[in-house]
């Protein structure tokens, strides 16, 4: 196949299958990938948008535009092409979600130790969904600051309130404070930070990318599996490893080397599609005046 005539968007994984939609997250969650200084980053980004526009350099190879790509969705914004400030990437999720969460579950006995970690968490929270929102629903400093602070306290209020109740209750619930207030964080921050997207609508597009309209129900619906899917993410590491963890420290050797408690802790801690049928009476109307029956499915970037 002729470079020049490279699909550089086209899915390199089938994404019908689990090993196919594997492959395709471990790509772009790479993190060493975060390690790449911004000039090696923008030349990938040069390279893809070459691609694209049917002119690629001589004595490319195919395996250097599927890592350009990488590259480029690792460290770029799907819907503006700006490169992503390096907290909020999806590449640094991997090492940044993986040592908060270990210190959060490793300090949890006292009420500083509490606020201080679950603070970080939805500073931590609040720029990564800033990061990977759907642009096409700008969101104004005000709003960032208020979804930040009213998510900050409900994670402070809930396991500063839960870290009080559970002084007499057995040593295993205490530990699973963080993720009780990590889970009603999420229920508050990621809708918050992205209302302009639940107000306005976000766009919806045929299989073949071209935008059909605005949708509140897309939006929605994005926004609630994301929701969903965080919570389901931070449950096997929350839940689990404290009871590992509670069994382990019983023993003698586990006693002596009490400083290594947290890092031990941390170190064994996309596109979306509904159907036309469920979106709104008039946009339904709309799409189904101009193309018939011939789409049944839209699709839209639900965010991170």
């Amino acid at each position: 196949m002729a470079l020049s005539t490279f699909d550089i968007d086209a899915q390199r994984w089938d994404q019908s299958t689990f090993m196919g939609r594997l492959k395709h997250f471990f790509n772009i969650t790479d993190c060493r990938t975060a390690l790449l200084p911004d000039s090696k980053l923008d030349e990938a980004k040069a390279l893809v948008e070459s691609c694209r526009a049917g002119s690629v350099p001589p004595g490319t190879t195919e395996e250097q535009l599927h890592y350009a790509k990488k590259l480029y969705d690792s460290a770029f914004h799907p819907d503006t092409g700006d490169r992503m400030n390096l907290i909020g990437r999806m590449s640094f999720q991997v090492p940044g979600g993986m040592a908060i969460t270990g210190f959060m579950l490793q300090f949890y006995r006292t009420v500083p130790a509490v606020v201080f970690w679950q603070w970080v968490n939805q500073s931590f929270n609040a720029l990564v969904n800033y990061t990977n929102r759907n642009a096409a629903s700008p969101i104004t400093p005000k709003q960032i600051g208020v979804a930040y602070i009213t998510a900050t306290s409900t994670a402070l209020a809930t396991a500063v309130g839960l870290n009080l109740y559970t002084k007499k209750a057995p040593p295993l619930v205490a530990r699973w404070v963080p993720f009780a207030a990590v889970a009603a964080a999420n229920c508050v921050n990621i809708p918050m930070m992205r209302q302009q997207e639940i107000l306005n609508g976000i766009a919806v597009t045929d299989e073949n990318g071209n935008k059909l309209g605005h949708s509140n129900k897309a939006a929605v619906k994005g926004i609630t599996q994301v929701v969903i899917s965080r919570i389901t993410m931070a449950a096997p590491g929350m839940i689990i490893l404290p009871i590992i963890m509670e069994r382990m420290e019983k023993y003698k050797f586990m006693q002596r080397i009490t400083f290594l408690h947290g890092p031990i802790q941390v170190m064994m801690v996309g596109v979306f599609s509904m159907a036309v049928s469920k979106l709104e009476p008039e946009l339904r109307d709309s799409i189904i005046s101009q193309y018939g029956d011939s789409i049944k499915q839209v699709y839209f970037n639900k965010g991170l």
